[in-house]
């Protein structure tokens, strides 16, 4: 087997252990993640209250685990973020952390999108020659018909997947790697692509 021409980490993340939060356990970290929202710099701007909160698959990544959200407030934004925890000796959930931001860019007003995207960057990893990759967790619902599976893939190399859980689906991924930046494809089950997005705005785009 010839030498691997792209030395970068790839599949890093657990793949999702557990199904979307209910519960009791759902009010716990929707307690988590409301406080962060109630965090946020607003910018000026009134984001109103939120509404329901949206789960997405966990993934597990450096001895944490990461479970992201949405939420539409009443005022047309979104909120979206993640809650974190580890597991005590006794595998408990222990020492949470949360983050949230905001935006006014949601999936109606945009109708050319192929997928529903929120993105944030929770660590980096160092590769060949001091070039750093920015660990990236990524969720989303598409917005076509057939997705089964997701795909996180730099410069057309797979560097993580994900099954679609309920509509959703997460990844983590190294992203701004080397002048390379992240696409994210949905496949469906025959493995045909079937949408992509990229986590960056084409500037060459016509508006």
């Amino acid at each position: 087997m010839a030498p691997e021409p792209r030395f970068v980490i790839r599949f890093a993340a657990e793949p999702p252990q557990e199904g979307l939060p209910y519960g009791r356990w759902a009010e716990q970290l929707q307690a988590e993640f409301l406080a962060a929202c109630l965090r946020i710099d607003s910018e000026g701007e009134d984001l109103g209250d939120p509404g329901e909160v949206t789960w997405f698959p966990d993934r597990t990544y450096g001895g944490r685990t990461y479970v992201p959200a949405t939420a539409r407030t009443s005022a047309g934004f979104e909120l979206f973020g993640h809650v974190s925890f580890a597991r005590d000796e006794d595998g408990e959930p222990a020492g949470f952390d949360a983050a949230a931001d905001f935006t006014g860019e949601t999936a109606e007003a945009n109708p050319d999108w192929a997928i529903d995207l929120s993105d944030d960057v929770i660590g980096s990893w160092r590769g060949e020659h001091g070039a750093a990759a920015a660990m990236t967790l990524v969720w989303g619902v598409p917005l076509v018909r057939d997705g089964a599976i997701a795909t996180a893939e730099l410069a057309d190399l797979a560097v993580d997947q994900c099954t679609l859980l309920e509509g959703r689906f997460t990844l983590l991924a190294p992203d701004d790697y080397r002048g390379d930046t992240l696409d994210v494809k949905l496949f469906d089950v025959r493995g045909r692509e079937i949408a992509h997005e990229s986590l960056y705005e084409d500037d060459d785009e016509p508006e």
